[in-house]
């Protein structure tokens, strides 16, 4: 295991300073040149995507080819960003009743970037590919776990042609997370992590009167009406909660079945769940690989007992897979019902409850049944039909036959406590800048 030195406080205020320094002359750049940087990023991550994957999944044990995924998905939003963002940031005309007058887009300065482990490439790109493209600098607080990753990043992006405080990562505990956003060389704020992270780190930037965009957990609900496709819906719920070891944000975590459909779903959802490969992550077999720290395994052993202990049926697992690494058995449980823990918590590994609604509507019910508010998938041979009940549903995203995933082109982020703000797309390059209007009359 490789150990890293981290930054003191002083250096810490030190690297924020210096990015402060940076960020006119880098927002001083024509929109062309800052592209350049993250074209030539691009490029170096594909080079170097088996060097980079294997690195994520030696920290945080993600399975090796989800890994390689992670890090092209990284090189697009790079260049798609570099090819939208002037567009994007376009100042536009709004005729009053002056001679000229309308809104600019400028850069807010330095973004602080707290980052969690479990896409640690891609939570970290998707917030800098547009932070950077609109003006702004970047100072990088990832997750503990994720040393390695982190230095990889500022490395690449410097040998992309940003000079020194575009991008910069700070190696500091989670402690040290409140004296950053404090710093009066830090202008805004963007989080991705738990709801408990996304409560401390908005309350310390309201304090500071700072933007915020917080992205945070989720409970997401797949949706499964009977007229659906039982087959494709089974295959990609499997999918679905299982992707990234099941330690994603918005891996489905609560599967709701109209009843006429739930023998037929759950044999299919079972019988797949049973023959996922466990293993090895670097192994390009293995589908799914061990969590990422051991109390992990805990919490969610904890979580299954609880659920069982309250009158859910166990399908298929519901044990921790002895021998080294933290690995828990893909599980299955049948008969979850509001009120136990599988579908009031959020759960962060490969534990799947399946919870029976009555009709369609009793399943958009259930669905909306949580405080947290991100994504949600519904599955209906009737694409009208579930565009309408789409609409119900209370999340920042609803795919219908589709699994929830995030995607340059569109907004991404949820409401309730899975936060608020936005990332990606148009909107996502929008939320911290300063839209600044400007009025002329002529003399």
């Amino acid at each position: 295991m490789q150990e890293y030195a981290g930054h003191s406080p002083a250096d810490a205020a030190a690297c924020l300073d210096r990015a402060a320094a940076a960020q006119p002359a880098w927002a001083a750049l024509p929109f062309a040149a800052r592209a350049a940087v993250l074209t030539r990023a691009a490029a170096l991550l594909r080079e170097r995507t088996g060097a980079l994957a294997r690195l994520a999944t030696i920290e945080m044990g993600k399975p090796i080819a989800q890994a390689e995924g992670e890090v092209e998905k990284c090189a697009w939003v790079c260049e798609w960003y570099a090819e939208h963002a002037e567009r994007l940031l376009a100042p536009e005309s709004v005729a009053t009743d002056a001679t000229r007058s309308g809104t600019r887009c400028e850069p807010l300065g330095v973004l602080l970037a707290i980052m969690p482990w479990n896409f640690p490439f891609w939570q970290v790109f998707r917030a800098a590919a547009p932070a950077l493209m609109a003006g702004n600098v970047v100072a990088l607080k990832h997750a503990s776990n994720v040393p390695g990753v982190a230095l990889a990043i500022e490395s690449l992006l410097r040998e992309a042609g940003a000079h020194e405080g575009v991008f910069a990562t700070l190696l500091v505990p989670a402690s040290g997370a409140a004296a950053l956003i404090a710093h009066d060389a830090v202008a805004a704020v963007t989080l991705t992590g738990s709801e408990a992270a996304g409560r401390q780190v908005g309350g310390t930037a309201g304090a500071a009167l700072k933007k915020v965009v917080l992205e945070l957990g989720g409970s997401d609900p797949f949706v499964v009406l009977a007229d659906a496709d039982m087959d494709e819906a089974a295959a990609v719920a499997v999918t679905a909660r299982v992707q990234n070891n099941g330690q994603s944000c918005i891996a489905a975590k609560r599967f709701i079945v109209e009843a006429p459909a739930a023998e037929a779903f759950t044999r299919a959802f079972v019988a797949r769940t049973r023959a996922l490969v466990v293993g090895d992550p670097l192994n390009r077999a293995t589908q799914v690989g061990p969590l990422a720290r051991p109390e992990f395994v805990d919490d969610l052993d904890d979580q299954v007992q609880r659920t069982l202990a309250a009158g859910a049926t166990l399908l298929a697992g519901g044990h921790r897979i002895e021998g080294p690494g933290w690995y828990y058995a893909p599980t299955v449980l049948g008969g979850v019902t509001p009120g136990m823990a599988a579908f009031d918590e959020e759960t962060f590994g490969p534990l799947a409850p399946v919870t029976i609604a009555r009709d369609a509507a009793d399943a958009v019910r259930l669905a909306n049944l949580t405080r947290y508010g991100l994504g949600a998938s519904l599955w209906t041979r009737d694409a009208t039909k579930g565009e309408a009940l789409a609409r119900e549903i209370r999340a920042g995203a609803v795919f219908v036959n589709g699994m929830v995933k995030s995607d340059p082109r569109l907004p991404f982020g949820g409401i309730k406590a899975s936060g608020h703000g936005r990332e990606l797309a148009g909107t996502g390059i929008r939320e911290f800048v300063n839209l600044k209007t400007v009025w002329v009359r002529e003399g």
